[in-house]
């Protein structure tokens, strides 16, 4: 638990063999600096229950072998950066409680290899992005807690789980 960190070193770039960063419950901090995107061997990222992070820096987007991504519980996130398309070897993406997210970037149909989408209790979220018919590598979607819900996802039959 790091709740007493206040900030991360724009430093932590330089942390090359990095391969799992646990960031969860920094209730303190607010925004990740751009060198993040410098983490070339992160494969599992967790920033769970992060109350006060608003938005990612798009350079989220050169996390090259990153597989894991958990923003559970970051109920102010308001919308995801398009350079998350950009994450070729992400399997997991973890929105769960984001109660502010509005919608998905239409370039998530980019993510080839995700295979496990979760976006149970995103409440404000109405409708995914028909651009999801093209995650053919999706088995897994979890949207539990969507009472806005507009729409049954047309691309259902492929899925192993809903």
């Amino acid at each position: 638990m790091c709740s007493n960190l206040k900030e991360l070193p724009s430093s932590i770039g330089q942390l090359n063999a990095l391969q799992k960063l646990n960031l969860n419950i920094c209730s303190n901090l607010k925004e990740l600096p751009s060198s993040i995107g410098q983490l070339n061997a992160l494969q599992k990222f967790n920033l769970s229950w992060w109350s006060n992070l608003k938005e990612l820096p798009s350079s989220i987007g050169q996390l090259n072998a990153l597989q894991q991504l958990d923003l559970s519980g970051c109920s102010n996130l308001k919308e995801l950066p398009s350079s998350i398309s950009q994450l070729n070897a992400l399997q997991k993406l973890y929105l769960r409680r984001c109660f502010n997210l509005k919608e998905l970037p239409s370039s998530i149909g980019q993510l080839n290899a995700l295979q496990e989408l979760y976006l149970n209790g995103c409440s404000n979220l109405k409708e995914l992005p028909s651009s999801i018919g093209q995650l053919n590598a999706l088995q897994k979607l979890s949207l539990s807690g969507w009472s806005n819900l507009k729409q049954r996802p047309s691309f259902i039959g492929q899925l192993n789980a809903l």
